[in-house]
């Protein structure tokens, strides 16, 4: 009886898979041509991904619905513009930095757009599913990152697993269709990195002939009759920013940006952050300002039989400014001017979240930065590999500083001092 029902189940996953390969050929007649005829080894390739992990990731979003599905659809409309961006390096030579980005900026917003839905669903029973994909939907940049595409999406895929292990432990049990969402949703990831380490190894292949790209080339025209519905439309825009009508708020307000824009001499007040101050390095200090936020609590389900307890008040959270594995948090600050991080790696992020009129700078190259719920705040960075993120926030000013070369030079000639025009200046 064991073999007939494991013979059952293999038999509905065979099934499910033929069904997933037909959904996606279907797809792909939105884009004009078939995914086959004429287009190039690597976009065949990228088809095939979307026909195998990509469609059972859809399929199984659609069944369990809601959020999961919204999601599902944002991701696939990242991964359709990613291919219309293969299909253009294909057939056009590599543009100059400045057109690069205006060709990169839609698959930049889709990012945006899928971490944001997460954000707006804070208090969805699917919250681990929403945050999983957001914490690795970034690895779609790595059509940006030479010249190692393939080891940045496995680390932005190591990022997602904290939560599908959690939507793994809740539903191991309970329903065995979000474990194979798990598995479908990490193979495409899984599949993308062998995918780059075969075309794109040192970073997106583009044609040695053919016009310099302009724009993309194979989005799809419109819904065709064998394809599915399209894409939801963006959601309404943001509401403007209020204008304060206080005295207070515009005189600290004006004062935050002046000292934004007094250009590299900002740094002369900053206040250096000694290893004794960080709770990374002294376990001490964080005994003392007590438990540490790690971000949200996604949600979970009550236990049947147990009536759900009255919230107590809200708590205000102390200050931190902490790495925690290769994420830096910069929560709950207020009212300070001279926070710096200086020991920054390639690998790690900047996660700032609750900050109010606070400045920030961060010193060397760090790999993406996310400001989350700041008021009033003035950051400073010498250079960021991926994005600047700001989500619900306001009053946030930004500025990227980069040395200036020394213009003069005063040397002693045993008699007087002598000053002297560089080479460099002219």
């Amino acid at each position: 009886m064991a073999d007939m029902q494991n013979l059952v189940e293999r038999l509905e996953r065979v099934v499910g898979r033929l069904e997933a390969v037909s959904q996606a050929s279907d797809m792909h007649r939105g884009y004009g041509d078939s995914p086959s005829k004429g287009a190039a080894p690597h976009v065949q390739a990228f088809d095939s991904l979307l026909a195998g992990p990509v469609a059972e990731y859809l399929k199984i979003s659609k069944e369990i619905g809601g959020e999961v599905q919204k999601h599902a659809d944002m991701v696939h409309t990242g991964l359709k513009l990613e291919r219309a961006l293969l299909v253009t390096a294909s057939q056009c030579q590599q543009p100059a930095a400045n057109k690069l980005s205006e060709l990169l900026a839609p698959i930049s917003e889709q990012i945006q757009e899928v971490t944001s839905f997460r954000e707006k669903n804070r208090g969805s029973k699917l919250f681990n599913h929403l945050s999983a994909v957001s914490e690795s939907i970034q690895a779609l940049g790595w059509v940006a990152m030479a010249p190692k595409p393939g080891p940045y999406v496995k680390e932005v895929n190591d990022a997602a697993m904290f939560y599908t292990n959690r939507v793994l432990k809740e539903y191991k049990d309970v329903d065995k269709k979000h474990v194979e969402w798990v598995k479908a949703y990490l193979s495409i990831w899984t599949e993308l990195q062998a995918y780059i380490k075969e075309f794109h190894t040192t970073g997106l292949t583009w044609s040695k002939t053919g016009p310099v790209a302009k724009e993309l080339s194979g989005l799809p025209s419109g819904p065709s009759a064998g394809s599915g519905p399209p894409p939801p439309p963006p959601g309404p825009p943001p509401p403007p920013v209020p204008t304060s009508s206080g005295s207070d708020d515009s005189a600290s307000r004006s004062a935050l940006f002046a000292q934004i824009n007094q250009g590299e001499s900002i740094t002369h007040a900053l206040k250096h952050v000694s290893d004794d101050m960080k709770t990374h390095k002294n376990p001490a200090l964080k005994a003392q300002s007590g438990p540490v936020r790690s971000g949200p609590k996604p949600f979970s389900a009550p236990k049947p039989g147990v009536s759900p307890s009255p919230k107590p008040a809200a708590k205000k959270e102390p200050p931190l400014l902490e790495l925690q594995g290769k994420k830096w948090r910069v929560e709950n600050q207020e009212n300070v001017s001279n926070l710096v991080i200086d020991d920054t790696e390639l690998k790690q992020v900047a996660y700032i979240y609750k900050c109010v009129n606070t400045t920030l700078q961060i010193k060397g190259k760090i790999n993406s930065i996310t400001v989350d719920n700041c008021k009033k705040l003035g950051l400073v960075f010498d250079d960021v590999v991926g994005i600047v993120e700001i989500i619900n926030s306001r009053d946030v000013k930004v500025q990227d500083e980069f040395p200036v070369p020394e213009q003069f030079k005063t040397v002693w000639n045993g008699q007087k001092l002598v000053t002297t025009v560089t080479e460099i200046a002219g």
